[in-house]
């Protein structure tokens, strides 16, 4: 960020920061939330009582995120069996879907588990919030966290969360610790439910990532098929009014640092959105495409897993045991790139 302020800004807030609040009104009456400001045009609503999971996001007047029918909520904690959690899925930019399964609801010999989990039900306690200091040369911020998925006799896991950013910078990073506070091994699935809509999500828009794929369902796949534009947003889809859907499984490549990068390109907007991940943290992204009129999402969301849920990842001798005192960490970066040069840099990614 230039200097042009200096000596002329008396708070911080002039430029950006984080404020905390509480919603009052409707489903998400008593809920908190942190407005992240980096003062690019790129600001976002942080759910504090939803796993610290973010729900609208904005780059200057444009949205990024995909808000559900129902939008943010307070939270929900007994929304946990069957596809309860769907009554408590507000999309936005950020679901945060686990921490011990993901993928439709099970059940088997060791318990029952509802559609993606606990964490997203459960409100943070605060440990930190850090503004910045621009007249200080101190540009970085962070709002810090912790959740815990717990009960008597196990599992108890606990999620310790830092989103951060820069003034100046139209970046979300996120740092997440999964601790094993129990004194015996638990099982650990985590996934991102990155949700993109309009107008970032339109027709023709780009949708990136490189590596090798499957359909979640080959056998009724339409849109995952060799030979099909998959890659580009069409119009919205009449046989995805209701539950019509599909999801890509994708192997993604990495750089020399093991950095999977994908994203999103609208031509129209000028700009586009890059996520990078570590791939030895989060081996997997899956693409969600559903283009229901009035429900129009695709999805990006890195993961520990394919969707298959913890009782098969247990039988294919996929699923994590997290032993009793240990952590397991995530990182994740979204970024705005704004520029031609930029953008034409972070395209040539994706190139055949």
């Amino acid at each position: 960020m230039n200097k042009l302020w200096t000596n002329k800004i008396s708070n911080h807030t002039q430029l950006g920061g984080i404020e905390t609040s509480v919603l009052d009104n409707g489903s998400a009456r008593g809920t908190r939330i942190a407005w992240i400001n980096t003062g690019t045009g790129l600001r976002y609503k942080v759910v504090l009582d939803r796993a610290m999971d973010i729900a609208d996001a904005f780059y200057g007047q444009h949205s990024l995120a995909w808000i559900s029918h129902v939008g943010v909520t307070s939270p929900q904690p007994m929304s946990d069996g069957g596809i309860d959690w769907l009554r408590t899925f507000g999309g936005g930019l950020l679901t945060t879907c686990g921490l011990s399964h993901v993928g439709g609801p099970e059940k088997d010999s060791f318990g029952e588990r509802g559609v993606h989990g606990l964490i997203s039900n459960i409100p943070a306690e605060i440990e930190s919030i850090i503004q910045p200091d621009p007249v200080n040369g101190k540009m970085d911020m962070s709002i810090t966290g912790t959740m815990k998925e717990t009960k008597i006799f196990g599992p108890s896991l606990e999620l310790r969360r830092t989103i951060s950013a820069t003034l100046g910078e139209a970046t979300i990073r996120i740092h997440d610790e999964v601790i094993n506070r129990a004194n015996t091994p638990s099982p650990h699935m985590l996934l991102y439910h990155f949700n993109f809509g309009w107008p970032l999500v339109d027709e023709g828009t780009d949708i990136l990532w490189n590596g090798s794929w499957q359909p979640r369902f080959a056998d009724t796949a339409k849109i995952f098929k060799e030979g099909n534009n998959f890659r580009k947003c069409p119009a919205p889809i009449e046989s995805h009014l209701g539950t019509g859907e599909e999801v890509g499984i994708i192997n993604p490549v990495v750089d020399g640092s093991n950095i999977s990068t994908c994203g999103l390109y609208n031509a129209k907007l000028g700009f586009a959105l890059s996520m990078r991940f570590n791939k030895k943290q989060l081996p997997v992204l899956v693409n969600w495409q559903h283009w229901g009129p009035g429900e129009y999402v695709t999805a990006l969301e890195p993961s520990t897993n394919t969707l298959i849920g913890q009782s098969k990842a247990r039988a294919q001798n996929e699923l994590i045991q997290i032993a009793p005192g240990e952590t397991r960490t995530y990182d994740i970066e979204l970024k705005i790139i704004n520029n031609e040069a930029g953008i034409k840099l972070f395209l040539n990614n994706f190139k055949p």
